[in-house]
């Protein structure tokens, strides 16, 4: 059996070329970050080839606690300097209203006190992003606790440059093991949404922190059309799950982003965010990765060169066998990998 080379393989088939980002212009001069840790922030690609990327701002920012009026203010600051830099899309990290304010405790008025936090799909807190992104000509995808029947939503919702709601996406992987997620809603599909930008129309979907740690979340976005996956996070990104991420983009062929909270600690001590947000092209590889400081970060893709390997490379859908998956849609679940969740009840899938 030939052995398979990166972007293609040795027996009688084309191999593919490894991916050439292209960078903004700002990038040659330095300006790849606004903050941070100048000597990680840096693109990893700043070869050109005479194209225009289209450029995703990480905007990797401190909350003030769950002080939403705060983090507003702070969150549409960081927007303006990231359309400043040339940004055509603004990614902020999980659930941003609250900076993913954490809830340690089963009371039920304490649950109840922190679901209080949830905010409107059609509220203030969306509307005043909807109007800065058609004032910016910029897309932004805003996090929020979402309100919603029974528990919140933990949700994203995506502004086009228009100002119009693209996509809403809610997380379907709730982390259930923590008894903030298991207060909420877990969402029910991975929506893709064509964005329509200054660089052209890009195929776009999204994901939530845990949902990057099930294959199946991009695989379906990736079979949904999507070409570039968004990805909000909170939490500590260790070299296995920076690995995880990677592996999504080169396993489908997308381009993914995600944004974290810089280095901060929760819970006392205990160091829950470090930084690292960070991109990968299609093919796997590094775009940008950010330090553990506060700062906005550009991501280029060169989206025709994107495209061109998306048609040539024999990953993502190109060989898959789905008629053999039976197993993936089976419910049934092994001993060994039964949990309770935050509430300390049974944990199961079909009720959520």
């Amino acid at each position: 059996m030939a052995s398979l080379s990166r972007r293609g393989f040795l027996k009688g088939a084309t191999t593919v070329s490894a991916l050439n980002l292209s960078t903004h212009a700002a990038l040659h001069a330095g300006q790849s970050c606004i903050g941070g840790d100048e000597k990680t922030c840096a693109s990893k690609n700043t070869d050109t080839h005479g194209t225009d990327p289209l450029l995703v701002a990480l905007l990797q920012m401190n909350a003030d606690g769950s002080n939403q009026a705060a983090n507003l203010e702070h969150g549409l600051a960081f927007c303006r300097r990231a359309a400043a830099m040339g940004a055509d899309i603004a990614l902020f990290p999980e659930m941003w209203n609250i900076g993913y304010g954490w809830l340690d405790s089963t009371d039920p008025e304490a649950v109840r006190a922190w679901q209080a936090q949830a905010v409107a799909r059609d509220g203030e807190f969306i509307q005043r992003h909807m109007a800065l992104a058609k004032e910016l000509n910029m897309a932004i995808a805003v996090t929020y606790l979402e309100q919603w029947p029974g528990a919140p939503r933990n949700t994203m919702t995506l502004i086009d440059r228009h100002g119009q709601q693209k996509l809403t996406y809610a997380k379907v992987h709730t982390c259930d093991f923590a008894i903030m997620e298991a207060a909420t809603t877990p969402g029910d599909d991975f929506p893709v949404c064509e964005l329509d930008t200054a660089k052209g129309p890009v195929k776009v979907g999204a994901m939530i922190c845990y949902d990057r740690e099930f294959p199946e979340s991009a695989r379906i976005l990736m079979l949904k059309g999507a070409e570039l996956i968004l990805t909000p996070n909170a939490c500590r990104l260790e070299d296995i799950r920076l690995d995880q991420f990677k592996t999504r983009a080169f396993e489908n062929a997308v381009g993914v982003t995600m944004t974290n909270y810089p280095e901060r600690s929760m819970i006392g001590q205990v160091v829950a965010f470090n930084g690292q947000s960070i991109a990968f092209d299609a093919g796997g590889q590094l775009i940008v990765q950010a330090g553990r400081a506060e700062g906005v970060y550009l991501a280029p893709f060169d989206m025709a060169e994107m495209r061109k390997y998306r048609a040539e490379t024999i990953w993502a859908d190109a060989y898959r066998r789905p008629h053999r998956y039976e197993v993936l849609v089976n419910t049934s679940k092994s001993p060994v990998f039964e949990r309770k969740n935050g509430f300390g009840n049974p944990f199961v899938a079909t009720d959520r």
